[in-house]
């Protein structure tokens, strides 16, 4: 099917799961353009809809897990409808089929490799499953926060983006920020993720840039090749220094040439006033 639609998606307006297939237009005109070539497309390849599972028109739908609406992105509520009577698992079956349903819905989800650290820890080998009160602690946090619904701002990339990126001992967190229409800056999507064992030996420096790295990867759809400088706010000081080190070792050379390919603005700003970001690593 990808293959059949390759144009449609290459133009930026049509995406394809499986047999899913999702399009989406400005305005009125543009749509009723777009599905009526749409529908010469499948016909000229032999590929019929069924109309009782086809949706047209709509301003608000329902796309693999996620509820899209004009400018914001929700977690689908008939996925969430379960989560309050979600008893704690009793296995290590049950506790990767919970992280499963998380790790889905982890970008809305701030602080997320902190909060499920006791639950990972229960994944593993050799170890004796024990649901000690951390673990419990977690797992009715991380339900309060999926219960709490939150709704991310769908990425523009005509607009200029804010990263905030922090490291701590266990974790790297991020989040990627745009300003709202009442002149705020709201979340697109929340980054959490866990130092490996050879990671949580590296200084702060090499921690705190591997954030800002671990962050571009993430995003960079959005961020390559944009118009606006994208603001990297970090409270590290001497990250902003990066571009003009003398000495590098292997991974620093590798993350500042990846950085290099991306118009940044590296802010120093101090640890209270980057909360967000850092709450995500602690």
């Amino acid at each position: 099917m990808n293959d059949i639609l390759s144009d449609f998606i290459d133009e930026g307006w049509c995406v394809v799961y499986m047999d899913d297939i999702l399009i989406f237009s400005k305005n009125q005109e543009d749509h009723k353009e777009r599905t009526e070539r749409l529908m010469r497309h499948l016909k000229k390849h032999d590929l019929f809809l069924k109309p009782e599972k086809c949706k047209f028109d709509l301003t608000e739908v329902v796309f693999l897990g996620m509820v899209i609406r004009p400018g914001y992105i929700a977690m689908d509520p008939v996925k969430l409808a379960g989560i309050a009577e979600w008893e704690p698992p009793q296995t290590v079956k049950g506790v990767r089929a919970f992280l499963g349903f998380g790790n889905f819905y982890r970008k809305f989800i701030g602080k997320y490799a902190h909060v499920t650290r006791p639950l990972n820890d229960l994944l593993q080998k050799n170890r004796k499953f024990e649901w000690t009160t951390q673990c419990q602690i977690a797992f009715d946090l991380l339900k309060a926060k999926f219960l709490s619904e939150p709704i991310l701002v769908m990425p523009d990339v005509n607009k200029p983006f804010v990263i905030e990126a922090d490291a701590s001992k266990w974790a790297t967190g991020a989040v990627l920020r745009q300003k709202g229409v009442d002149g705020e800056w709201h979340p697109c999507g929340y980054l959490s993720k866990s130092f490996s064992p050879t990671e949580r030996n590296y200084e702060i420096y090499d921690r705190e840039l591997l954030a800002i790295y671990r962050a571009l990867v993430e995003w960079r759809h959005y961020l390559m090749g944009g118009k606006f400088k994208i603001v990297v706010l970090s409270d590290h000081k001497n990250l902003t220094y990066f571009r003009t080190a003398q000495k590098l070792n292997r991974c620093q050379a590798r993350w500042s040439l990846f950085l290099s390919e991306f118009d940044l603005g590296l802010v120093h700003v101090p640890g209270k006033s980057i909360s967000q970001a850092d709450a995500l690593s602690r």
